[in-house]
């Protein structure tokens, strides 16, 4: 009889804990947010790996099968993060600018933590004091229309010593995105460290970015310390020197600029400014070697505004429509990267219906977008003219999503107006001075099908296989 009851006092004891145990459980549930109750489709995530297993071999194109499948608002998991893919033009505009505010920072990857100095670039910042003080000063000091009237004599003569050597190599086969390159490379940094003369070690200390960082940063303020401290005029500063004169007078800033921030920055400028230009105007060349209809079109507008008695300027952009249309046509079908740069949700977030939870990765794929039929008739063709009759500004902005090669909202690229200007200035001038031919390229290709259309790699949109020219002179050899 006593072991009966000790069983049935053991089991009132067992259910009191067990209905003691379940209280707390529902309590913490109630406490904790509740389950999206209608996240956006999407495939079913295997465990650990998530959906990596189909997108790793082919991303964009099987995006795009996803998209077609689940609509333009797509909701993976890549490992354990939540990823909402976005491919079209109302969905860009619902994540860039409806809800900008709740998508406006990064997700903290290891890229922006060894690479940028711990976030502090622009690119991986997140949203907060730090990123809104870089953003000012960029916007007022960096790239403000007087700061780059200001470096236009430097635009000027890097782009004659451009010429100049492409006019010395002159029917000789050349790689073109080598000499792409190291002009935007030489342009951007003679603008950014006021024309020191470090390119050379730039390019030696490529693999230790941060020694090149430091010694430029020491370079600066070893001079500025100095007895023969330059006196720097507006026109004369360079964009390190605004860094360092902001970092040593604190007061006007809400967040000290540290040495690693003005590295940070510095890294933004020469890097992304440098491959950016170099490959859209790479692109562009791409394109118009498999069309000569469309070269000697621009050839005819050139030479009817500015004539083959001088070379074409900064201010006679606005008289050159088709040339402006080919710019906007090489970054419309050629973007510079497959998406734009990852947003991170601060916040619970609806958005086109969908519940978006706080945490979520954004990626919003241009690629797609500059190729969506609903917007775009003939997408995969290049066509300069269906740009004719746009202002470049309106387009490349993203004024109706269409097109984004510079982003939206906050996260929109503060660089564009300088990009713009090395573009122009840069592809005009290859297509004034020069006629461009195809060369023999080690592979028999000489012909313009030969030309490769294909992408680097999977999310590296820059040419798979640079092209051989040959450059043949069309103005007054005084000229060059």
């Amino acid at each position: 009889m006593e072991m009966y009851s000790i069983n049935w006092e053991s089991s009132l004891l067992l259910a009191t804990l067990l209905l003691f145990l379940a209280l707390i459980t529902i309590s913490k549930k109630l406490q904790q947010p509740q389950r999206l109750i209608n996240p956006p489709p999407g495939p079913k995530p295997w465990p650990v790996i998530g959906n990596l297993n189909l997108i790793i071999s082919k991303p964009r194109q099987s995006l795009q099968s996803l998209s077609e499948k689940y609509g333009e608002i797509l909701l993976l998991k890549l490992g354990k993060s939540p990823v909402v893919i976005a491919s079209s033009p109302e969905l860009a505009k619902q994540f860039l600018r409806t809800h900008d505010a709740s998508f406006a920072s990064r997700p903290a990857f290891a890229a922006g933590k060894y690479t940028c100095y711990n976030y502090r670039n622009m690119v991986w910042a997140p949203y907060g004091p730090y990123w809104k003080q870089a953003r000012r000063i960029y916007h007022s000091e960096v790239f403000s229309a007087k700061r780059l009237e200001s470096f236009e004599h430097i635009r000027v003569q890097e782009r004659r010593r451009f010429l100049s050597r492409l006019h010395s190599l002159s029917e000789k086969p050349i790689m073109l995105r080598d000499e792409l390159s190291r002009h935007t490379l030489s342009s951007i940094s003679k603008m950014v460290l006021s024309g020191n003369g470090l390119v050379k070690k730039m390019k030696i200390l490529h693999k230790k970015l941060d020694c090149f960082n430091n010694y430029v940063i020491d370079d600066h303020l070893a001079r500025r310390s100095s007895s023969e401290k330059p006196k720097h005029d507006f026109a004369t500063k360079g964009v390190l020197d605004v860094l360092l004169e902001l970092a040593e007078d604190s007061n006007n800033l809400d967040v000290q600029l540290t040495r690693d921030d003005i590295k940070g920055l510095l890294q933004d400028l020469l890097t992304g400014g440098t491959d950016s230009s170099a490959t859209t105007v790479e692109w562009a060349i791409h394109e118009l070697l498999r069309q000569p209809r469309i070269i000697e079109k621009a050839k005819e507008e050139l030479d009817r505004v500015i004539g083959r008695n001088r070379w074409v300027e900064e201010n006679d952009y606005s008289r050159l429509p088709y040339i402006e249309a080919i710019i906007m046509e090489s970054m419309r079908l050629h973007p510079l990267s497959t998406f734009l740069a990852p947003r991170y949700a601060v916040e619970d977030c609806k958005v086109a219906g969908f519940d978006i939870s706080k945490g979520t990765i954004v990626l919003v794929n241009i690629w797609s977008i500059g190729r969506d039929p609903k917007s775009w008739d003939s997408p995969r063709e290049f066509l300069p003219e269906r740009f004719l009759g746009k202002e470049m500004l309106d387009v490349v902005m993203g004024s109706d999503f269409e097109m984004l090669p510079f982003g939206s909202g906050r996260r929109r690229c503060p660089g564009y107006s300088l990009g713009l200007r090395v573009v122009r200035a840069t592809l005009a001038s290859l297509l004034h001075g020069f006629d461009l031919k195809l060369a023999a390229d080690g592979r028999g290709g000489v012909r313009a099908d030969d030309i490769c259309m294909e992408d680097m790699s999977r999310f590296d949109t820059r040419p798979k296989h640079p092209i051989l020219v040959v450059l043949e002179p069309r103005l007054e050899h005084h000229l060059y």
